[in-house]
C-alpha cells in the first residue's frame, strides 16, 4: 500500500514531480443530490472519492479533488431536483468542467487519466466532455478511461448481497450506496432512518417539467433496510479489486 495518493495534500513541486513516474490520474466524480431521509447530499462525491483513494494506493496512482458537482438528478434515478439541497448542472457546464479538467492535467503532463464516476446520470456527459478534449489535445500519448465503480462488481459479490438482483437504477440511497456509507462514513449515515418504503413504480417515460407526484416522500429508489458495514466492506473490497484491475489493464500498468 502506497502513501496518501491526493494531489491535494501535495506541494506544486511534490506533484510535478509523482507525475514523472507516469502514474494514473484518477479524477473522482460526484454530484450535490438528494439520497433519502439517511444519507447526506454529498454521497456520490464522497463514495467516489473514497474508492479513489483506495484504488490509487493499490496501484501507486494519484486522485485529483473531487468534481463534487455533476448533471441534473433525474426522478427515476436520482429523485430530481424537487429535494431541497439536490443542486443540478446543465450538460452544456458539465461538459465543459470535465474537458477543462482534463486539457490541465494534459499540460501539467499526465498521460494516463481515470474519471471514476459515482453518479448515474453523468455518465454521457463525462464521455461528451472527455471526448471533446481529447480530440482537441494534440499529444498522443495521453490515455483516458471513464468507468462507474459499480459495473465491476463480479457476479459472486452481486449474488450474496443482492439475491433478487441488481438494478443499479433503482439502487439509489439504497443498500449498496447505504452499506458503503456504514462502511467508508459511518458518523454520516442516521441509522434511526434507513427506508423501508417499496420500490418506487416509475412508468416508462419522463415528463418535462417533471411530475413532483413521482418518487416516493423520502427519496430512496429502493429499501435500504438490510444495508451493512460488512456487506460495504464487501463491496469496497471488490470494487477497488475490479477498478484497479480495470486500470491495470487499460493502461498496461
Amino acid at each position: 500500500m502506497h502513501g496518501d495518493p491526493r494531489v491535494l495534500h501535495k506541494t506544486w513541486q511534490e506533484f510535478a514531480e509523482a507525475l514523472k513516474a507516469n502514474p494514473v490520474v484518477i479524477v473522482p466524480c460526484g454530484a450535490v443530490e438528494q439520497h433519502g431521509p439517511h444519507l447526506p447530499l454529498g454521497v456520490d462525491a464522497m463514495l467516489s472519492e473514497a474508492i479513489a483513494i483506495d484504488v490509487a494506493r493499490e496501484i501507486a496512482g494519484l486522485v485529483m479533488p473531487v468534481l463534487s458537482y455533476g448533471y441534473k438528478s433525474m426522478p427515476k434515478s436520482g429523485g430530481g431536483p424537487r429535494f431541497s439541497g439536490t443542486t443540478n448542472l446543465d450538460g452544456d457546464t458539465y461538459v465543459h468542467l470535465v474537458g477543462d479538467v482534463l486539457r490541465e492535467l494534459s499540460r501539467h503532463g499526465a498521460h494516463r487519466v481515470c474519471f471514476l464516476n459515482g453518479h448515474l446520470e453523468n455518465q454521457w456527459f463525462l464521455t461528451e466532455g472527455i471526448d471533446v478534449a481529447v480530440r482537441t489535445i494534440t499529444r498522443a500519448d495521453l490515455k483516458v478511461m471513464r468507468i462507474e465503480y459499480w459495473d465491476v462488481l463480479d457476479a459472486e459479490t452481486i449474488e450474496s448481497i443482492f439475491p433478487e438482483g441488481l438494478n443499479i437504477t433503482y439502487e439509489h440511497a439504497a443498500v449498496m450506496e447505504t452499506s458503503l456509507m456504514l462502511h467508508y462514513f459511518p458518523q454520516c449515515v442516521r441509522v434511526d432512518r434507513i427506508p423501508t418504503e417499496p420500490t418506487y413504480p416509475y412508468p416508462p417515460y419522463d415528463v418535462f417539467p417533471a411530475d413532483p407526484a413521482w418518487g416516493t416522500e423520502g427519496g430512496a429508489l429502493s429499501p435500504a433496510a438490510g444495508a451493512s458495514a460488512d456487506k460495504g466492506q464487501r463491496l469496497s473490497g471488490a470494487i477497488v479489486s475490479g477498478v484497479s484491475s480495470a486500470l491495470q489493464h487499460a493502461f498496461a500498468l
